[in-house]
């Protein structure tokens, strides 16, 4: 039994050790920006006073903080600046990772829901940011922990899109329903939500289209399927995802601030995180936002979505 318990312990340890490495291998670009450049400004200016933190700002800004979350770090910072009562470079280092979790935690400060029946994902974002692909690695990862999955090729708009996601379907061993390119989303999201129900699964994870013909008619489409979903399963949809692209910085958050005003988004997902030295963008959503960010995106294979853990990334990009 003791044998046991301690298998299981060092077996969580090392899960945790192995995400955190992939974390930090996924921000490495952005690390490399970030910590190079806050080691530069500290030995230009000998000490840490409040011309150090004006130095600081426009690095933060570049990693894509923006200045919105930038100014909110640094505003903590400067009363100690100004007295000098910051001793050294990794003493600044852990104040900024101090103020940066207090950020990605307070976003992630979510209750969790009590799903009775299928846990309905409802997957938005624009065409481009990988969508899809996410799909597909989220049905990898929850299989992987031992739940039974359904996807639903909602995206009907886009023809290549179901074809995307039946790939990836038979890639992970996961079912796909579907209709025909150009067929009803609502009435393929029912077919879906009916079968899960019937065959007790964990969860539908349901592709959207990420472009119709205007905004408006996307939208109306987005809140016909939440309607559609509440007539199977009552408190559906359980999570609506938006999935961006950490490459677009924030071009990207000003796409997600109509996404959430409009689809009721309540966590994200990065993907392409290790496509860029603007990782800050993390931090950014959290703080205007007011988002989680779920899971991020670290390499095109299907194991490469990592669920996102504030103290790792944060660990991650001051080490």
């Amino acid at each position: 039994m003791i044998q046991t318990l301690f298998g299981s312990l060092e077996q969580e340890k090392e899960k945790k050790s192995g995400l955190l490495q992939r974390m930090k291998d996924a921000v490495s670009r952005t690390r490399e920006n970030l910590s190079d450049r806050i080691e530069e400004i500290v030995a230009f200016n000998k000490e840490i006073d409040a011309n150090t933190l004006d130095d600081l700002e426009a690095t933060l800004i570049a990693a894509d903080l923006g200045s919105t979350t930038t100014r909110q770090v640094l505003e903590a910072l400067r009363e100690r600046a100004t007295y000098k009562q910051i001793g050294d470079v990794n003493e600044l280092k852990s104040l900024l990772k101090e103020q940066i979790a207090g950020i990605l935690n307070g976003a992630s400060n979510v209750p969790a829901r009590q799903v009775n029946g299928p846990e309905v994902l409802l997957v938005v974002g624009v065409n481009g940011t990988g969508k899809t692909t996410t799909i597909g690695k989220l049905a990898n990862l929850l299989r992987g922990q031992g739940r039974t999955v359904l996807l639903c090729a909602a995206d009907t708009f886009r023809a290549a899109a179901i074809d995307q996601l039946e790939i990836w379907g038979s890639r992970t061993g996961t079912e796909v329903i579907k209709t025909k390119a150009g067929g009803d989303p609502s009435a393929v999201l029912f077919d879906s939500l009916t079968a899960a129900k019937a065959r007790s699964i964990d969860y539908v994870i349901v592709d959207t289209a990420g472009r119709l013909h205007t905004k408006q008619n996307l939208m109306a489409e987005l809140e016909k399927m939440r309607r559609t979903a509440k007539k199977v399963i009552p408190d559906a949809p359980h999570e609506t995802l938006l999935v961006m692209d950490a490459t677009t910085g924030q071009n990207g958050l000003q796409q997600a601030r109509q996404f959430t005003q409009s689809a009721g988004v309540t966590g994200i997902v990065l993907t392409k995180l290790d496509g860029t030295a603007k990782g800050g963008v993390v931090v950014a959503i959290s703080r205007e936002l007011g988002l989680p960010v779920r899971y991020v995106g670290v390499g095109e294979k299907a194991g490469d979505l990592l669920p996102f853990d504030s103290q790792s990334f944060v660990d991650s990009l001051f080490e």
